[in-house]
């Protein structure tokens, strides 16, 4: 039977006794063809070669011995006489070749004209001697017999030349080759023959032996007492007649049967009436229960006459007894895997401490316990590490959960326990040990913590409890207790390793959740650190802003980014706007921003046009790069990707100057209510260097809205940049009248995504210009007489502005800066005075050299003049122009009003 125990039939290695006598008549048909084809090759070779020398010899001496070959070898040419000649008696007589040659072997004829005057390769002693000489060569035409016969003088009998004849074997071996097809044709029959006798003594024997082999049957004998003794099931064959023919170990241990059973008839056996009939009967069985002894066994009986065997039964016996224990031990621990398995599933779904807490409360009194409490250490709840001796006996209650647990006298939530040290449950809580209380009505000592509670815990039918310390990485980080109420059994040792095993899964998300409300709450007060906390004071634009980190939309603590803004006052009443965009979230985004927007305050505080600076800042972030690469371990180091816009905005001539470092476009809204993208060359993202970066500068009326923001505001995995960006124009165009505070609701109540996964920094500008009540300018000749002129003029502006106080200060700054002009500068030189929350003078002319105050010795006669002016302004400065320079200085005023941001505003208030 082929396949039997799993083993496939080979035909090199069968089993049958039919097939081992086809494999032994086929070996004896195929040793006798081989030796008869190996007969007959031997006598087709030797036969071959004694043709193939008996036709070279004769037709050598054919050739020799023909008329007139003496005359031609004895004639001039003998070549042109005999080689005709031979070539036809080759021809005739069917050998490969006719060579003849004088008697120094060279050779006159030859059946290759280029082999003719060459030198014959063969022996040729014998035939000079007179004899003949036959060898066999392998040749260039194969292996051939050649033979070389004298050519003899008839009257002197002097051998005067030499004819060799020589054919090739394979010429004259064809008849014996033509005896193979009839060879094999024998050998074909026989094997046929013998196919069709195996056939018939192969059923014969596979009839007889139900197709098993000699090798199956001597292993199924060999194996088939162990494995009968082995299995544990009682197996017992009765016969038809109603005698035990076998009855394996388990059979005779479950039935109590002798040694001897084997041939005793079954109803003699003493066994109970139930079994002993069924045994007697034959009738078919399945899985009836009978009782034997102290025992149950699931009996199974089945005919051995179905397939035509002997009359007679089969039994198996199973104990159940035994088996029902098995399960009922396998089901517990499979309820008890489940349980742990869900619990995984279920407890520390969110990085939420108190959260956390819940689900544990819930899911145990759900599938554990009838009422579960948590509470943890006040420094867990903060996020804080806890100490690694334990965190006190003092805690908080964090959870509660369980059926009518709110009318129970337990702590309610937010209550802070103080574990009584003298009970068990508050040694065990400082040790971080369980404490199970099977019987809490024994009063064993958990009263002490608050006996009137104790009592109504009692009333209200709580009878079990169970405490187990919620421990990780070897601090305790509080408590979770397990109450039974309905439940009428109370806990035992293997309900407290089950909550043993519950909590401690548990506890590794309550510490995963701890430490990362330690950490977010980290990032989040350097993210805050790091960001403006509210708007600076300046006139130059009415500003509103909204920075949302991810996530931050669905009510939950959000994520920590790299977004930023800025708005930084200039000299001069101008202002900076900047938005920026960290690649990333977390520590690292955070301290990155942090790094950059630092940067811009210094590199804006050098007065730096918008191209100038982001190119700066690029160069920073290739230097940022290089370092973190350079610090890498493992030379790994991500690259700082960021984007940032900059905008300049000058309200005494409403000039707005804007680059951008891979940033969106900023939407301007004109004071009609039109939305437009300013078109602001794009440049590519901070740290790729090697590219500049382009400016945009357009005048702004009064009123214009600037709005800039990151791509969190416009693209999300819904909704791409293009789209975004065209839906934030729709939205916000038309309303004119909106104030930047509306227009950032407008937007982030539109655009704000569902689930928003990227920070959001949104910051609206509108635009004030300063009118010709608020700013006056003089052009100044190269002529120091023309000071006097310029104080003059200086003086009645300030008067006009209710400023005279500010008068006398501001007329020797003027006189210093404009002496210094004309001595040392060059080009026209102009004189402005802008009135904002402080007096401004500006003077500026055409050449690039920045004074610089130093020192006066006393014996100097100059070199006071900056020192002076250091010491009247409140600031002063040098910013550069695209044709010069302009000096700058800042005088405090007195009298101020609040503005509508709380900011401090002349009076009258700057449009």
């Amino acid at each position: 039977m082929a396949g039997r125990y799993g083993r496939p039939r080979s035909v090199l290695r069968m089993r049958t006794v039919a097939g081992q006598v086809f494999l032994l008549q086929v070996a004896i048909v195929v040793l006798l063809v081989a030796a008869a084809i190996a007969a007959l090759v031997l006598q087709s070779r030797t036969d071959s070669e004694r043709e193939a020398r008996n036709r070279s010899v004769a037709v050598a001496e054919t050739f020799a011995s023909s008329p007139g070959i003496e005359q031609a070898l004895k004639s001039p040419h003998p070549t042109a006489v005999l080689q005709p000649r031979a070539e036809a008696a080759r021809i005739g007589s069917g050998v490969d070749f006719v060579v003849v040659m004088n008697t120094r072997g060279i050779r006159y004829t030859h059946p290759l004209a280029n082999r003719i005057g060459k030198k014959f390769v063969g022996n040729l002693a014998p035939a000079l001697a007179g004899g003949i000489v036959t060898e066999k060569i392998t040749g260039t035409i194969g292996p051939l017999i050649q033979a070389v016969v004298p050519v003899t003088d008839r009257h002197s009998g002097k051998v005067v030349g030499l004819v060799s004849a020589g054919i090739t074997i394979s010429k004259v071996s064809g008849v014996v080759n033509g005896q193979f097809p009839l060879l094999f044709g024998a050998a074909g029959a026989v094997l046929l023959l013998t196919t069709g006798g195996t056939a018939l003594v192969s059923r014969r024997v596979r009839r007889q032996t139900h197709g098993l082999g000699p090798a199956e049957m001597t292993r199924m004998y060999e194996h088939h007492d162990a494995v009968l003794h082995a299995v544990r099931e009682g197996v017992l064959i009765v016969s038809g007649s109603g005698r035990v023919l076998l009855a394996n170990d388990e059979a005779r241990r479950l039935l109590g049967l002798p040694a001897d059973v084997e041939g005793r008839q079954a109803a003699a056996l003493g066994l109970g009436p139930d079994i002993a009939a069924l045994l007697s009967s034959g009738r078919q069985a399945t899985d009836e229960v009978h009782p034997v002894g102290d025992r149950l066994l699931a009996v199974n009986q089945r005919s051995t006459d179905q397939a035509g065997g002997p009359p007679g039964s089969v039994t198996t016996l199973r104990d159940t007894t035994e088996l029902q224990a098995l399960m009922g031990t396998a089901d517990i621990a499979r309820g008890r895997l489940k349980l742990l398995y869900e619990a995984g599933t279920e407890i520390g779904t969110t990085l939420d401490v108190v959260r956390t807490c819940e689900e544990l409360a819930e899911f145990a009194a759900h599938r554990f316990a009838d009422i579960v409490t948590v509470d943890l250490a006040g420094a867990v709840l903060r996020g804080e590490e806890p100490t690694p001796s334990g965190t006190g006996p003092e805690m908080r209650r964090t959870a509660v959960s369980g059926r009518d647990a709110e009318n129970t006298a337990l702590y309610p939530v937010g209550k802070v326990i103080r574990f009584h040290p003298g009970t068990s449950l508050g040694e065990g809580l400082v040790n971080g040990e369980p404490v199970l209380e099977p019987e809490l009505a024994a009063l064993s000592g958990w009263q002490r913590q608050d006996p009137e509670r104790a009592q109504r815990l009692l009333d209200h039918g709580i009878h079990s409890m169970i405490a187990v310390p919620l421990r990780a990485r070897g601090v305790i980080l509080g408590v979770a207790m397990f109450w039974r109420a309905q439940e009428p059994e109370s806990f035992d040792e293997e309900d407290l390793s089950l909550a043993e095993e519950l909590v401690a899964r548990a506890a590794v998300s309550v510490d995963n959740a701890r430490r990362y409300t330690r950490e977010h709450a980290m990032a989040v007060t350097l993210q805050r650190s790091l960001l403006p906390r509210g708007l600076p004071e300046q006139n130059a634009v009415e500003a509103a802003y909204r920075y949302l980190p991810a996530q931050a939309g669905l009510g939950g603590v959000g994520g920590v980014g790299g977004d930023w803004f800025d708005i930084i006052p200039l000299p001069g009443a101008r202002v900076a706007l900047v938005v920026g965009d960290v690649v990333g979230h977390g520590l690292h985004a955070a301290a990155t921003m942090g790094r950059l927007r630092t940067a811009v305050h210094n590199f804006a505080n050098l007065d730096l046009p918008p191209d100038e600076l982001l190119w700066h800042l690029d160069e920073l972030v290739t230097r940022i790069d290089q370092d973190e690469a350079a610090d890498a371990a493992d030379g790994t180091a991500a690259i700082t990707g960021a984007t940032c816009l900059y905008a300049l905005y000058d309200p005494a001539s409403g000039r707005c100057t804007i680059a951008r470092a891979g940033h969106c476009q900023p939407l301007l809204l004109r004071p009609d209510g039109t939305a437009e993208f300013a078109e602001v060359p794009g440049g590519p993202p901070l740290g790729l260097g090697g590219m500049p970066f382009e400016t945009w500068e357009l005048t702004l009326p009064e009123d214009s809205r600037l709005v800039l923001y990151t791509d969190g505001l416009v693209e999300d995995r819904d909704r791409d940049i293009d789209a975004g960006m065209a839906e934030l124009a729709r939205t916000l165009a038309g309303n004119p009248g909106r104030t930047p505070e509306e227009t950032c609701e407008a937007a982030l109540r539109t655009l704000l995504p569902e689930r928003p996964t990227d920070d959001i920094a949104l910051l609206v500008a509108r635009t004030r210009v300063l009118d010709a009540a608020h700013v006056a300018d003089w052009d100044v000749p190269a002529d120091p007489s023309a000071v006097a002129e310029v104080r003059a003029a200086a003086v009645r502006t300030l008067v006009e502005w209710d400023l005279a106080d500010a008068a006398f200060t501001a007329e020797l700054i003027l006189s210093e800066l404009v002496t210094n002009a004309i001595r040392y500068a060059s080009g026209p030189i102009h004189v402005r005075l802008i009135r904002d929350r402080s007096l401004i003078c500006e003077v500026s002319d055409h050449s690039s050299t920045s004074p610089h105050l130093r020192q006066a010795a006393t014996t100097d006669e100059g070199g006071r003049g900056l020192f002076l002016i250091a010491q009247l302004a409140e600031r002063w400065g040098t910013r550069y122009t695209g044709d010069g320079k302009v000096i700058w200085t800042e005088q405090p005023l007195v009298e101020e009003v609040v503005g509508e941001q709380g900011a401090p505003l002349l009076s009258p208030p700057v449009a």
